[in-house]
């Protein structure tokens, strides 16, 4: 019992969390140093794609999100065609089971009402809406915190987003697009806020000084293995060629130009292209960061002149640095990013990645290194007020009878 003779709150994270990708990870990271301080009675635990990481890195207990450990590989015989089945249905009564076991399920950011990756119906998407539908049954208030949404095309897609979104206690979206997205699918948002990346709440790191302050430093890029999008299948091969084509032209470009180029990922599944960008140039001027988390990419782009980056977190990390960086979007969601922190010229195309405009809009943003680095400190300022009042928001919706008096909520 609680010093005030309550029980504890029991809240339970849900995701593709300990899975590889860095800013998955850091939005738990973000929601987690929330719950402990605002919330330090709170009994917390996570059903996810990858426990054991979660419980070495988080310190908290950890349950597998599926029955089946094939889940993600592709099933092409009959015994894995019949055991993915068996699993989907066993899933339904260990979702059901691990829901009872909490007062709040938190799904913490990521964009799991969008289908801005490939992305198949009975995968995540069913795994959400068992939890949102198990959550309503139950009486468990399940929370979608600061996630990102697209209109999907794909009908039985989008009807288990559809109906996740409307089963769910609480919503707030990471932009306003997404909520304009989930409203076109057929969502009610009248009441769903909308709030900055939960990945703005982290700790930022200190740059390191530069060890000959008159050379030009380093230039990271942030690198991801891009085959384009849901509506993309047909033509994934060719959009992947493009996107490394053009990325290693550019290295190229950079590395003849004299300046040394750090290459970054943002999940596992990334390094395949860093070897083949290492392959290409073959340069000692080229090297590859190991990230582990966010806080390890926000150090690199610390330390770095600009970031030319692809994926949605790697281009958080380098907002929230200060880093003036040009982003190969993929989605509505990085233009939307860039323009919000005021770089909304330093975007292009990562489906149509061109290298000579690409080094032409690199030029021109580091012309205006010192002007954006000001303008990224004021945004950022912003943007941590306004995540204050989400998890304000949050306390008011899920823990009706704690003190509603504003906390301190900074992950640090």
């Amino acid at each position: 019992m609680t010093a005030a003779g309550r029980a504890p709150v029991r809240v339970g994270v849900f995701g593709l969390l300990g899975s590889g990708n860095l800013g998955n990870d850091g939005s738990l990271e973000a929601v987690l140093g929330y719950l402990r301080t605002a919330h330090p009675e709170a009994v917390v635990d996570a059903l996810c794609g990858g426990p054991e990481a979660v419980t070495t890195r988080f310190g908290i207990p950890a349950t597998r999100l599926h029955w089946y450990r094939g889940e993600y590989r592709t099933a092409s015989r009959a015994g894995a065609i019949a055991a993915k089945g068996l699993g989907k249905c066993v899933d339904v009564f260990r979702t059901a089971a691990w829901v009872r076991r909490h007062d709040v399920v938190i799904v913490p950011g990521m964009g799991v009402l969008e289908a801005t990756l490939p992305l198949r119906p009975w995968g995540f998407p069913y795994s959400l809406f068992l939890l949102c539908a198990s959550g309503r049954l139950l009486g468990t208030r399940v929370a979608l915190v600061g996630v990102g949404a697209a209109t999907i095309r794909d009908r039985p897609t989008r009807a288990l987003v559809r109906w996740s979104a409307r089963l769910a206690a609480y919503r707030s979206y990471r932009d306003a697009q997404s909520r304009d997205a989930m409203r076109a699918m057929g969502v009610d948002t009248a009441r769903d806020e909308v709030h900055p990346d939960l990945a703005f709440a982290l700790p930022t790191p200190q740059a390191s000084a530069p060890s000959d302050p008159s050379a030009p430093g380093p230039v990271c890029v942030g690198v991801m293995d891009f085959h384009g999008g849901n509506d993309d299948r047909a033509r994934a091969d060719e959009i992947h060629r493009r996107y490394l084509d053009g990325t290693v032209r550019f290295v190229r470009a950079l590395v003849e130009q004299g300046r040394a180029v750090r290459l970054l990922t943002g999940d596992e599944c990334d390094a395949s292209v860093v070897a083949a960008i290492l392959d290409a140039v073959d340069s000692p001027s080229v090297t590859a960061a190991e990230p582990s988390s966010l806080a390890d990419l926000m150090k690199e782009m610390a330390a770095a002149d600009a970031v030319v980056a692809i994926r949605y977190h790697n281009l958080i990390c380098a907002l929230k640095t200060g880093t003036p960086v040009l982003a190969l979007c993929y989605a509505a969601k990085s233009d939307s990013l860039m323009a919000e922190m005021g770089l909304g010229a330093f975007c292009h195309p990562a489906r149509e990645v061109d290298a000579d405009r690409l080094l032409e809009q690199f030029r021109a943003l580091e012309r205006r290194s010192a002007e954006l680095r000001q303008t990224l400190d004021a945004r950022n300022l912003a943007v941590s007020r306004q995540l204050d009042r989400q998890f304000d928001s949050l306390t008011a919706a899920l823990f009706p009878a704690a003190d509603h008096s504003p906390t301190l909520r900074k992950a640090s």
